[in-house]
């Protein structure tokens, strides 16, 4: 069994290995994968943003004003982006994992700021031991520069209209989380750049796993930017961490899942913390997930928002140079070390 995990350097293969009925010894990541249900997972009707009636518009802010502060995470329904288009971009990311293994290869990561971007992951646990993922995954930076791999062809046009369609629904949000906070409008268009705002898109293939316990698709982690939304071919997986305690994530047809994501936390000075979230696996079906982190402008330097800083007395957060931030983040492959905390400022 040991062979096949070396001579693959994808995930698919060795769990489609018919003899296979345990995990790699370099797969172990005990934990307890069980996450609670909850009813009350804030749901959030991005059309009502833009209704004529000023009380369905104050609720729904007041709404999101809570899914912030308080779970950091909510389900987006009636978005207008179309469900065709939502499963095309699953259907195109399935295909790359489906290519032959060479060809996958051509995009193993050299360093952080590659473009593309594909490989199974691992990261180095507190006892100092490499432990290796139970996912493959591709990943490429598409604005304000589109990067993609050039196989499957139809990966190209689709995820250039998904990251198209995904944008103007990521700065009415903005916007909205803008007005919540009390800044001055256009402010945060202006601070972040958003027209050259930046999007990296991730799709992570995670198949079936005979020891779902013993394993992990991706650990606790917080995410690099201000939004990340991310969608699903139906099988669940995604846990968010709320008042210490995990959640599952389950979200009707064509909804997005949103959480906010370090940058937000940085520029609410605190306010709109970054939720921890995490991905698990199970035995019977393969998951998979397309995510677009959406941030500031690769070149602006994101800083807790002046009018915030003011009411707080103090920044909460030093600045830093929103590429510098992403690719500091995707080379720290130490489990337990955020950028976050890196970039904190202590109480004196």
């Amino acid at each position: 069994m040991a062979a096949v995990a070396q001579n693959s350097s994808f995930v698919k293969a060795l769990a489609e290995n018919p003899t296979l009925k345990s995990i790699p010894s370099q797969f172990t990541f005990a934990t307890d994968s069980k996450g609670s249900q909850s009813d009350s997972l804030p749901i959030i009707d991005f059309s009502l943003l833009t209704s004529p009636n000023p009380d369905q518009r104050c609720r729904v802010l007041a709404d999101l004003d809570s899914a912030c502060r308080e779970w950091g995470f909510f389900i987006l329904v009636n978005h207008g982006i179309p469900e065709k288009l939502l499963k095309a971009i699953i259907a195109s990311s399935l295909e790359f994992f489906e290519l032959p293994e060479e060809e996958k290869r051509r995009y193993e990561a050299k360093s952080a700021s590659d473009p593309v971007k594909s490989g199974s992951g691992s990261l180095i646990n507190t006892a100092n031991q490499r432990v290796h993922l139970w996912r493959d995954f591709v990943k490429s930076y598409v604005h304000p520069e589109f990067n993609c791999p050039t196989e499957p062809h139809t990966l190209r046009e689709t995820l250039q209209e998904f990251s198209g369609k995904t944008r103007p629904v990521f700065r009415k949000l903005m916007h909205a989380i803008e007005e919540n906070l009390g800044l001055e409008q256009g402010f945060v268009d202006e601070a972040l750049k958003l027209d050259s705002c930046f999007q990296l898109y991730a799709a992570n293939y995670y198949p079936p796993c005979p020891e779902p316990d013993q394993a992990i698709g991706i650990p606790a982690h917080t995410d690099h930017g201000l939004l990340t939304f991310l969608i699903h071919n139906g099988v669940a997986g995604l846990q968010i961490q709320h008042n210490g305690e995990w959640f599952d994530t389950f979200s009707p047809q064509n909804a997005i899942l949103v959480n906010n994501a370090d940058h937000l936390e940085i520029l609410s000075n605190g306010r709109y913390k970054s939720v921890r979230h995490r991905a698990v696996v199970n035995t019977e079906a393969t998951r998979i997930s397309v995510v677009m982190a959406n941030g500031a402008a690769p070149e602006a330097v994101v800083a807790p928002a002046p009018a915030l800083v003011e009411k707080d007395g103090r920044p909460f957060y030093r600045p830093m140079k929103f590429i510098e931030y992403v690719e500091t983040m995707l080379s720290n492959r130490l489990l337990g070390k955020s950028n976050l905390d890196c970039i904190k400022i202590q109480d004196e």
